[in-house]
Formats: structure tokens, C-alpha cells, sequence
């Protein structure tokens, strides 16, 4: 089977608890260490078996192969999708069962990764995950003060629409919010706006 690694916590020695999205679920091995075993990071995808045992409630990993993406020898793609995958974790880990939404957007955001900047990839996906799960909030009601916004539109945290001036935030063009919320597209949305998003992104899925 094939999955994400989003998340690693060391164990005894060199061995390793390793979180996955597989392609249906999310699933927790354990990893051990062995001089004959291929090298595992976070937000590599892989392809491996899960073997269960009556001995331990945690299955364990084998026969681990890399599927390596083209863009992984460039510092700054990888250390963002690193920063991206991780907020995977924290996020889903007391779900149990995901089906297969979140395996099939990281492949879509690690084919994407490449050619296009990071950081639009991140909030575009990002768009898609509140869609799916129900949390984009399409009414433009601030979320502090709960009247009416008709201009200078913010999002905060989950990219919950604010007032500019209830938020203290930069504001987002009318037609790169609408562009982002109707069709899960940053087109029209500049660089600073782009970066003001990515820092939001940041603070949780």
C-alpha cells in the first residue's frame, strides 16, 4: 500500500512510531531500525506492508520503498512541504477513518509542487479540506462582530472571513476572495496576500 508520512516520534534506540496517510485510512506502524532499511522523513510517500502481530497493537512496517518526487533536492520546496504535511497530523490523528480525500489532495499537491509556488498549492488545498469537511464559511458575516462584511474582507484562522478592522489583518481583494472560495484558485490573489494566508494556514488546519 501507499501513504504519506506525517508524522515520526522516535522509540527506543533508533526505531520509530511513523504516522501515515494511506490511501484509505490514517495508520500508525512501527518503524524498525536496521542497516538494511531504506531512510524514512517526513512527508515522504511510500509504498509498504503493514504486518500484524498478536504480540503488539501496533502493526509493523516493512518492506518500505521511496517514491520520491523530482522537486525533493530543493531545500525550500521540501522544507515547506514538510511544514504543510505536518499540520496533518494534529489535525486528524483522533479520526478513524478518513477514506480517501487526504491521500488523493496530497497527491495532487505533491504533483503540483513543483511547477507552482508552495505556497498557493498549501491554501488552495487548504480551500478544498474546509469544502470537504464542511467548515468554509461562505456567509460574509465577520466572525467578531457577526455583522455584514461588503468590503476590506480578512481571514483568520480555518480562513474564517473578519472585518479588516476587527481582525488588524491585511485584507483580501474581492475577486481573489472570490476566486479562492468559488473555485479553490489563488489567480487573483498577490504575493503579500499569499504570504498573509500561508502564516494563517500555519496556525492550524
Amino acid at each position: 500500500m501507499q501513504g504519506f508520512i506525517i508524522k515520526l516520534n522516535r522509540a527506543r534506540e533508533e526505531d520509530m512510531i511513523v504516522s501515515i496517510i494511506a490511501e484509505e485510512s490514517l495508520q500508525t506502524l512501527y518503524r524498525f531500525y536496521g542497516a538494511r532499511h531504506s531512510p524514512i522523513n517526513m512527508g515522504f510517500k511510500i509504498d509498504y506492508e503493514a504486518e500484524y502481530s498478536l504480540k503488539s497493537s501496533i502493526p509493523r512496517m516493512k518492506d518500505v520503498i521511496h517514491l520520491g518526487f523530482s522537486w525533493m533536492g530543493e531545500y525550500e520546496r521540501l522544507r515547506l512541504w514538510q511544514q504543510f504535511i505536518a499540520l496533518f497530523h494534529p489535525h486528524l490523528k483522533d479520526s478513524e477513518s478518513i477514506g480517501n480525500f487526504y491521500f488523493d489532495l496530497l497527491n495532487d499537491a505533491s504533483a503540483r509542487w513543483k511547477d507552482q509556488n508552495p505556497k498557493r498549492v498549501a491554501i488552495e488545498s487548504y480551500i478544498r479540506i474546509l469544502d470537504h469537511e464542511g467548515r468554509l464559511h461562505r456567509e460574509l458575516n465577520c466572525f467578531f462582530c457577526d455583522l455584514p462584511i461588503e468590503n476590506d474582507i480578512s481571514l483568520i484562522r480555518a480562513f474564517l472571513p473578519a472585518h479588516q478592522n476587527c481582525s488588524h489583518t491585511l485584507s483580501i481583494n474581492p475577486k481573489g476572495f472570490e476566486w479562492l472560495y468559488t473555485r479553490a484558485s489563488t489567480l487573483f490573489l498577490d504575493d503579500n496576500e499569499v504570504e498573509r494566508l500561508w502564516y494563517v494556514l500555519n496556525e492550524g488546519l
